[in-house]
């Protein structure tokens, strides 16, 4: 009888060994002043400096990417699934006023393609590079038969920090105060079960199909980076009161935004105040799908949220744009239920 070891049970602990090397310039790029040791230890460490809080809260974020992953393997392309990764954690937690520090990520697959996992994680690099994070730690796992040949699943977890006094809840929203939509670079995260569906299987399109409404291939409208909006938030909180703030992931406008109302407020939102792109209104028509179910599903064309006082917009609309996001008056708060209503 033959001898048996790991790598011929599929588990080949050199090619990890291999990525770990390939990645450490990737990894060590995010660094922040704070980061207290290197890639390789059994856990990141970060050194944080509590003097420069008064009541200092931390906020955490996991999240992953989701059916996005297929259009990646359908283009065999791997290096902006990563910035998505880091994008739906990060910017959940700013939307609490909170800077992130600190990404730590989780790569599994069947069987490791050092190659292939090099490209996600230097996504995820540029993705934590985006939101002015570190990338401290992480963990690959090699599970033979556990996934289909030639894929992988990724998760994210980021940590951020917040004083007290200035936490982002929402309390203080009000009647009166306006909303402005930040633009979206496409589905971002979300709405790609149904996406694939009216793409793949009711119109038989192909991966590398060109569609005239988006100037390029279906996948390369499909696998658009997630936007990180990160940098904007935290420099607009520097010299305005932004209320509330919403990450428009599933669910859209219309289960996200209810999420920071206060209580006696209710959003009122102008369909026809933003424009909607067009890889949503392909998929509506093609899909045959109602106004209200693309709106629970998609986020239209506007990836994040802020609820502001009146006499502040045309200021942050301005601010915003200097920033190099295209911004929007998409709506206001009015009294009643915790709810969205579009008029």
């Amino acid at each position: 009888m033959s001898k048996m070891n790991y790598k011929a049970a599929g588990v080949d602990i050199d090619a990890g060994d291999r990525l770990v090397e390939m990645i450490k310039p990737l990894v060590r790029s995010t660094f922040r002043k704070e980061v207290a040791g290197d890639i390789g230890g059994f856990g990141g460490l970060f050194r944080f400096d509590p003097k420069k809080y008064k009541d200092p809260i931390l906020v955490s974020g996991t999240d992953g990417v989701g059916t996005k992953l297929k259009i990646a393997f359908m283009m065999d392309r791997h290096d902006t699934v990563g910035i998505d990764l880091v994008a739906m954690s990060v910017n959940d937690i700013v939307v609490q006023g909170a800077e992130p520090l600190f990404f730590l990520d989780y790569f599994a697959t069947g069987k490791l393609h050092v190659e292939k996992a090099r490209d996600v994680i230097k996504g995820i690099a540029d993705g934590c590079s985006q939101a002015g994070c570190a990338l401290i730690g992480g963990e690959t796992a090699e599970m033979p038969s556990f996934y289909p040949k030639g894929e992988y699943d990724i998760a994210g977890f980021a940590v951020g920090v917040v004083d007290r006094e200035r936490l982002i809840d929402g309390s203080r929203i009000t009647q009166g105060d306006k909303i402005i939509g930040l633009a979206s670079t496409g589905l971002h995260s979300n709405g790609y079960s149904l996406a694939r569906k009216v793409f793949f299987e009711h119109l038989g399109l192909k991966i590398d199909s060109n569609v005239n409404e988006f100037c390029c291939t279906v996948g390369e409208e499909l696998l658009k980076p997630t936007r990180i909006y990160v940098k904007t938030v935290l420099e607009l909180m520097k010299g305005f009161d932004i209320k509330g703030i919403a990450h428009i992931t599933g669910g859209g406008i219309t289960e996200n935004l209810p999420r920071v109302l206060s209580e006696g407020c209710q959003a009122k939102i102008k369909r026809e105040s933003w424009d909607v792109l067009p890889v949503f209104k392909y998929i509506q028509k093609n899909g045959n799908i109602d106004d209200d179910e693309m709106h629970r599903d998609f986020n239209m064309g506007i990836g994040m949220i802020l609820v502001v006082p009146d006499k502040e917009v045309d200021k942050i609309k301005a601010k915003a744009e200097r920033l190099g996001e295209k911004v929007y008056l998409i709506g206001e708060i009015t009294e009643g239920e915790n709810r969205v209503v579009y008029v």
